[in-house]
């Protein structure tokens, strides 16, 4: 007989009442739900069978009670309509159910309330921990929220030393990427998504800092007019402000976009304004998404492995749970230039 109440006023039913069913012990049928154990083909699709046919739902208070977990940790990002935030989310989701962990995916749209938010929710138990992505040091809420930090990772480029975190070196990415170049011949390199006046992100920081840094090495003078501003790292502002740079001044010998998507926006504008790509001018992007291959030319990047990015990130967090009291761990995660043909 199922023995659980619902709110609504029905049964629900319980890990006895589906080993049951499915004539297995309930250890079993905790193996099949949390997918940490293996569990034989044939025995977990009949337990899966009596899952669905019993309707049931996991009481994740009653599992926070037990053990003080609930098998839910939160990842949020800053802008969930990019092809790389997509790309990573897919990673994180299937590297925490392999750990049996559920994942609550955010978008913090570089708002830090979103983040003290999340915070709260992990310090009040009902998160078992968080992936935060925060887009600049003075924006986050992870430096200033009081007291101790709930198991917490950051990712991407903002480094401080309350949390774990797992990073890609920018600036030297940014730097290799606009050396290649350079070793192409090309001397008139402009940079799309430099930081606007009066808006910094860390990211946006450090990848223009590693373009100026090839230039100097190699005795490239800087040229403020090649920075193209982006406020947002998106396809259609990159358009907007390519568009907006190419009716001022002649177009570049090479375009470096620290975004892919920023990259695909600019190979748009030169297909409209039949400039080809790389015999007039190249392109190079960053991220290395799924779309970068397939782009007309191919599109040279800065390549990191997304998956081993996640996994690496998860294994921080799964030792920050376990030992909330060790030091911060920073890891700087390798990346290479990918040359394809939009650079030749």
């Amino acid at each position: 007989m199922c023995t659980g109440v619902l709110n609504n006023g029905g049964v629900r039913a319980t890990v006895k009442d589906v080993a049951a069913r499915a004539g297995v012990s309930p250890k079993t049928v905790s193996n099949v739900i949390h997918g940490v154990v293996f569990v034989r083909p044939e025995t977990r699709e009949r337990v899966e069978r009596a899952l669905a046919e019993l309707d049931y739902v996991p009481n994740l208070g009653a599992r926070g009670l037990r053990n003080g977990r609930y098998g839910l940790i939160a990842l949020a990002l800053p802008d969930l309509s990019t092809a790389f935030s997509a790309e990573l989310a897919h990673h994180f989701v299937e590297e925490a159910h392999s750990r049996g962990w559920s994942l609550q995916i955010e978008e913090t749209a570089a708002e830090p309330g979103r983040e003290r938010d999340l915070l709260s929710r992990a310090r009040s138990h009902l998160l078992d921990g968080l992936v935060l992505n925060p887009v600049s040091l003075e924006d986050s809420a992870v430096p200033v929220v009081p007291g101790p930090l709930p198991p917490t990772v950051l990712i991407g480029e903002v480094v401080q030393d309350r949390a774990d975190h797992v990073g890609v070196d920018s600036v030297g990415a940014s730097r290799d990427v606009t050396e290649h170049l350079l070793v192409t011949g090309r001397r008139r390199i402009a940079a799309v998504g430099t930081p606007p006046v009066g808006v910094e992100t860390a990211a946006a920081r450090q990848r223009t800092e590693g373009y100026r840094a090839a230039l100097a090495a190699a005795g490239v003078v800087h040229d403020p007019d090649l920075e193209i501003p982006v406020r947002h790292w998106t396809t259609e502002q990159a358009v907007e402000a390519t568009r907006a740079h190419l009716v001022r001044f002649p177009a570049p010998d090479a375009f470096v976009c620290f975004t892919d998507s920023m990259a695909f926006g600019v190979l748009s504008v030169l297909w409209e304004r039949g400039l080809r790509v790389p015999d007039d001018v190249a392109v190079a992007g960053f991220d290395d998404v799924a779309g970068a291959r397939y782009a007309v030319p191919p599109l040279t990047t800065v390549a990191f492995d997304l998956r081993g990015y996640a996994v690496a990130a998860l294994d921080l967090l799964t030792e920050r749970i376990a030992d909330p009291d060790r030091s911060p761990r920073q890891l700087v995660y390798p990346h290479q230039v990918v040359v394809r043909a939009s650079t030749g």
